[in-house]
């Protein structure tokens, strides 16, 4: 059996003392693993991948990464673990628009250590960006923005990769490239946790974890889901 990478027991989040986003849910997470977190609007996915990301705190419960308990950890040692254990992927790419792409990149490499432009410069390369370095985010296009997000995710090499709907901007052609990505990822051994509401994306994955009102309502294997499927949009609002 693989290494646990996540190990979540009775995960409790609330908001505001009364509305339950996250309702005693356990997982565990092999290293290695692909796993794609499904459900409608509101079914708590959003929620689930900020815990995992170190960017929230449940009310109660316990979330260990890597061995370490970060429900217990400082706010400044949790901020130095999310930049050393879990590189971040948006929907909404959150590139800094002054910063060219390979600036952006930088940006993290300067937060965890120290920045190095040959290996930013290198690692833009190898997703096809080579000739797009010193282009701002607006004079790239949303395929292309989405592609320096995974470079700057990957950067620091994190033991983790948190995704939250990394294609929902994309068309076609820009999705098939970036779930490409995806595919070498994981065959390179980064643990992968991808939010998403499409199924077919969720087909790629090695497990499927969906919830439902907050709960866990299925773990295991990606499966062609008959029901109707109309209402798995984009979240808005706490998830």
């Amino acid at each position: 059996m693989a290494k646990l990478i996540v190990q979540v027991r009775d995960l409790i989040k609330e908001y505001n003392g009364k509305t339950r986003a996250l309702d005693q849910v356990s997982l565990d997470i092999g290293e290695g693993e692909w796993v794609a977190v499904m459900g409608p609007s509101g079914s708590g996915k959003t929620t689930l991948l900020n815990l995992l990301s170190c960017l929230d705190r449940p009310t109660s419960g316990m979330v260990m990464i890597d061995g370490a308990d970060v429900t217990r950890l400082a706010a400044n040692r949790l901020t130095q673990f999310r930049r050393e254990k879990v590189g971040l992927i948006f929907q909404q790419f959150h590139l800094v628009p002054y910063l060219t792409a390979i600036e952006n990149v930088m940006l993290a490499q300067y937060f965890h250590s120290i920045a190095d432009e040959r290996e930013a410069r290198a690692a833009l390369e190898d997703v096809g960006l080579g000739d797009r370095v010193h282009h701002l985010p607006s004079q790239l296009s949303g395929g292309e923005q989405q592609r320096v997000c995974i470079v700057r995710a990957l950067i620091n090499q994190p033991r983790m990769i948190l995704a939250d709907e990394p294609t929902g901007n994309l068309d076609a052609a820009n999705e098939e490239i970036v779930l490409d990505l995806f595919h070498k990822m994981h065959a390179r051994g980064h643990t992968i946790v991808l939010v998403t509401h499409d199924p077919a994306v969720g087909e790629l994955a090695d497990r499927v974890v969906r919830l439902e009102h907050g709960r866990i309502a299925q773990d295991g294997r990606p499966t062609t889901d008959d029901r109707d499927l109309s209402d798995w949009k984009e979240e808005q609002g706490p998830a």
